[in-house]
Order: structure tokens, then C-alpha cells, then sequence
């Protein structure tokens, strides 16, 4: 399927070099901010308490934000955890006051705003053991609002956690470069993971320039902007290798410029109906899944630019031609055989 068809090849290799320059700096850019800024990473990584709570009825979860930043714990998270009703609070660490009392003024804050006031029940456990458990109830005796958990994510967790994602990034990394060299040659590899990385390092600049919090679902939508630019990166070198086989008399560059113009209708009907799907998540996904978006629209943006100016450009500064893809095919003659060689 093909929107429309450019008839003429369009000489992108011309401009690599300026082109190239352009990602650099930009390159350049957001390492200085990841540098100078760092990430602002989420509870997930600097650990913090984590607090679930179930409501009678569907939860209001932009209520539930106002009432729990009125309490001045700081930057916070509250999304919506299994059912309507459910609901998960996610708060940092905070060195004045215990978890235990984190988790009470937090809990009374929303019983509160529900109507309600805290009162102990008293029960027994399994173990006959008498346990004091904090409920909320309103004067006609209806419970509006249940404490259902509270935990603590220790700073040592969110460490190790953090080096699971580097170690996870870095898996998908070396995956990557190890595929494209099978599939194609060692130069498009070095070449296609120079644009991966570049769109990767980019993200995070972003992040740590507007100080964006950085958690598992970005970390997430970076990974998935790998494989997806990888996936644009395929289709050129594939373009590519076909050229070389179908056009004997084009060079290199030429060969290049006819694989970018032929894939470009691709290009624009693909990623156009992928960046659709993400600003609808950016608009409609609310608080949960907004910085998600973001990063994958950076990511699907930079991911075009990559694969055709920075990836093909390198791929070609590294000397690619067409042997490197095309094998000629070997005449293998019998040193005994008189008419081995002979044309009949």
C-alpha cells in the first residue's frame, strides 16, 4: 500500500553530512543536560511508600490526587490498580515522619474528604491474637473508603531495580547489534546501533532538561522505542541490499538515496498511524500514562530521523558496497577435468 509514489530518487546522502552535524549536537546537547541535570527519577527507583486503598464506588482519582498533595509529602503518583474502585498511592520517603504515620494521614485525609471518620475495630487472628485495624465510617455506618495495603520501597530495592533496567537496556543493545550483523553485515550494525543509541540518549535528554520524572514506564516506552527503530533501520538496509542486487550501475550513495525514496510512503503511513495511537494516549491516558506517551513521541519522531540520516549516512561513511551484501557466485573448476572452464 503506498499513499503516492516519488518517481524521482530524492538525494539525501547529499546532505548527510549537514544532517549529521544536526544530530550531533543535539546528541551533544542532551548528554550536557543528563550530565549537569540528571534524571528525576520516580518512587519506583529512590524507593518511597506505596499505599492501596478501595473505595465503595469508582474512585475519583484527580480527588484523590488534590486531597493527598494538600499534605505536602511532595511529588506523588495515584492511578487506578486492578478494578474502578481500587486505587494505588504511591508517595516518597520522607525523613520527618514514620511510614506508619504517612499511611494514617494519608488514610484520615480521605475519609475525611469521603464524609467519613476514623474509627479501630478490633478482630482476632488466625493465631487468636487481637489486632487494632483503622476503618472509616460515616454516620449511617457505611464504609466509603478501605485501608487495603501499605509498603515500603527501600532506596536499596529502587538501586537494584535501577540496575535491572541498565543491565535490561543493555541486553537489548547488544541483541540488537548481534541481529542486524547476521542479518545484514558488521557495518550496518555499528551503524544501526549508533542511530539507537542516539535516539535513546536523546529521550533521556529531554527528560532530564524539562526534569520530567523518569519510572518504569518510560523505561519502558524507551525500550519499545528500540525495537521500533531498529524495525525502520531493518527496512531501509533490507531496501538497500535489493538495490544493490536489482542496480549494477548505481554507487553507493545512489543506491542509498533509491531505498530512502522507496520506503518513504512506507514510512509516512506506518509511523503516522503509530504517532495516532500515542497522542491518543497522551490526551485521553491521563496522569498514568502521560509521560509514556511522551517518551514514545520523541521516540517515534527521532526514530525516523535516525534510521534514514543517521543510520544509512554512517552506514555509508563506513564504506559499505556491494559485496559486502551481494556474494558473487563462485566458478569452481576441476584442475583434471580438460573441459573444465571451456564455453560450449
Amino acid at each position: 500500500m503506498e499513499l503516492f509514489r516519488i518517481k524521482r530518487d530524492l538525494p539525501v546522502m547529499k546532505h548527510a553530512l549537514v544532517f549529521n552535524v544536526i544530530s550531533f549536537l543535539t546528541f551533544a546537547a542532551a548528554v550536557f543536560f543528563l550530565i549537569t541535570r540528571g534524571l528525576h527519577f520516580s518512587i519506583e527507583f529512590t524507593g518511597g511508600t506505596v499505599i492501596g486503598v478501595e473505595y465503595s464506588r469508582a474512585a475519583e482519582i484527580e480527588k484523590t490526587r488534590l486531597v493527598v498533595e494538600k499534605l505536602g509529602f511532595g511529588e506523588l503518583q495515584v492511578q487506578n490498580f486492578g478494578s474502578s474502585r481500587d486505587v494505588m498511592i504511591r508517595l516518597p520517603l520522607s525523613g520527618k515522619i514514620k511510614q506508619t504515620e504517612q499511611v494514617g494521614l494519608v488514610f484520615t485525609a480521605l475519609c475525611s474528604a469521603e464524609a467519613g471518620q476514623i474509627s479501630q475495630r478490633q478482630s482476632i487472628s488466625e493465631k487468636g491474637e487481637a489486632i487494632s485495624k483503622q476503618v472509616c465510617l460515616t454516620q449511617a455506618g457505611v464504609e466509603p473508603v478501605k485501608l487495603s495495603r501499605s509498603e515500603v520501597v527501600g532506596p536499596a530495592v529502587g538501586e537494584e531495580l535501577a540496575q535491572d533496567a541498565a543491565k535490561a537496556l543493555l541486553a537489548t543493545v547488544i541483541g540488537i547489534m548481534i541481529y542486524l550483523a547476521f542479518r545484514f553485515e558488521w557495518k550496518f550494525a555499528v551503524a544501526g546501533i549508533i542511530a539507537n543509541l542516539h535516539d535513546v540518549v536523546i529521550i533521556l535528554g529531554f527528560f532530564a532538561f524539562f526534569q520530567w520524572e523518569f519510572s518504569l514506564s518510560v523505561l519502558a516506552a524507551v525500550l519499545a522505542v528500540l525495537g521500533y527503530s531498529v524495525n525502520e533501520s531493518v527496512v531501509i538496509f533490507d531496501r538497500v541490499r535489493e538495490a544493490f542486487r536489482k542496480f549494477r550501475k548505481l554507487n553507493t550513495h545512489e543506491i542509498i538515496d533509491h531505498a530512502i525514496t522507496s520506503t518513504m510512503s512506507r514510512t509516512i503511513i506506518t509511523h503516522g498511524c503509530t504517532q495516532l495511537m500515542v497522542l491518543s494516549m497522551l490526551i485521553f491516558g491521563g496522569p498514568t500514562l502521560h509521560y509514556f506517551a511522551i517518551a514514545l513521541t520523541i521516540g517515534i519522531c527521532f526514530g525516523i530521523y535516525s534510521s534514514v540520516f543517521v543510520a544509512a549516512a554512517i552506514a555509508m561513511w563506513l564504506g559499505v558496497k556491494r559485496e559486502d551484501l551481494v556474494r558473487a557466485p563462485v566458478n569452481k573448476e576441476d584442475p583434471d577435468d580438460p573441459n573444465s572452464g571451456a564455453l560450449v
